[in-house]
């Protein structure tokens, strides 16, 4: 990897130690993967991955990075693995993030989302040295009212299912505890937002690129709900690298890098359910599908982003629209089931990425 990329630095990552909670998941692993080409000293801290195949097995990260298999929710376990490892950054992303499941399990998905965040949040506010914390919640932490507005960092927030209650419960409980704790103290925190993220490498159900490639190698029927909603789809590689560099500037301006920020496609970007299913087809996915407008569980229709304080700020812009993405997403699939270099796959899409001008 260059070490300048879109005004992130990649040589500050280098020999830092980077505790990463959630990264047996799909964001979790590439950015676990991202740190460790990088030489950094990466810590891992998560539940067993809860797909197969999945992307942590696939590249062997216990293997190359220390990896703790156990729960967010386990206090004194996160506490003594975070203490001991002593971390300049942690990442965190470990959370219940699909929202159907959220509604079959809602306890689990608080006690998972907020609480789990909680048990950092006093860690961390215990903690004497010097650490910098990106809380990773959702775009769906927005009181959505379907009026198609594009949301700022400061909308109110909201949540009409589990999922969407237990993000937004956790933005207040992270902005209470900075403004009580670390606005003078030596712990930096910022949130950041971003959803609907795609790429290689994510088997979880309930997701529709996901879906998309179980029905293509299994023959399979996809059911489709709610076709027409829109959702500011994005590649994974964006909103990871925006969380670098926002990591990195969060360690020199506390200041004014503390907050929430939203990372999401271009403005005029989006693309519904039923787009995305046609340009999916139109590049190789060969399966049927039927669509339900109907659904037993509520799932916004429009969901947008406005970027304009990360674009300004932090001088973070996407790259890759989302037609790119969706392609890129599927070429990786179609290189995976023909059996092709998993890390070949990694590699050939981030310097895809950074060489994007």
């Amino acid at each position: 990897m260059e070490n300048m990329v879109g005004n992130i630095d990649l040589s500050f990552f280098v020999n830092k130690r980077i505790f990463i909670t959630g990264h047996t998941g799909f964001k979790g692993s590439w950015l676990s993967y991202i740190l460790d080409k990088n030489n950094s000293i990466v810590k891992g801290y998560s539940l067993s991955p809860k797909t197969s195949p999945s992307l942590f097995s696939q590249l062997k990260f216990s293997d190359k990075f220390s990896s703790v298999i156990a729960d967010i929710n386990d206090f004194e376990k996160l506490r003594k693995e975070i203490v001991s490892f002593n971390p300049d950054i942690i990442f965190h992303l470990a959370a219940q993030p699909i929202v159907i499941e959220s509604y079959n399990n809602p306890k689990y998905t608080f006690d998972t989302n907020f609480t789990g965040t909680l048990n950092l949040l006093e860690i961390l506010r215990e903690a004497k040295e010097e650490c910098v914390c990106i809380f990773i919640t959702t775009d769906k932490v927005y009181a959505n009212n379907e009026e198609k507005n594009r949301f700022k960092e400061d909308d109110k927030l909201g949540g009409n299912d589990p999922y969407s209650a237990s993000k937004a419960a956790s933005e207040i409980l992270i902005n209470s505890y900075y403004k009580s704790y670390f606005s003078k103290s030596n712990i930096s925190i910022a949130s950041v937002r971003a959803g609907n993220v795609i790429g290689g490498g994510d088997w979880s159900k309930f997701r529709l690129l996901p879906d998309i490639v179980r029905a293509h190698q299994d023959k399979s029927e996809l059911n489709i709900r709610h076709p027409q909603a829109v959702r500011p789809w994005q590649h994974v590689l964006e909103p990871l690298f925006g969380y670098l560099k926002l990591s990195q500037r969060l360690s020199h301006d506390k200041m004014k890098y503390s907050g929430s920020w939203n990372f999401g496609p271009k403005e005029d970007d989006i693309k519904t359910v039923s787009e995305v299913i046609q340009l999916a087809k139109s590049v190789g996915m060969d399966f049927i599908y039927s669509e339900d407008d109907v659904s037993k569980y509520y799932e916004s229709n429009f969901l947008s982003l406005d970027i304009s304080k990360s674009r300004k700020i932090l001088s973070w812009n996407p790259k890759w629209n989302s037609e790119i993405a969706i392609i890129k997403t599927i070429e990786w699939y179609l290189g995976f089931y023909k059996k092709n270099n998993i890390e070949e796959l990694m590699e050939n899409d981030i310097n895809s990425y950074l060489n994007k001008k």
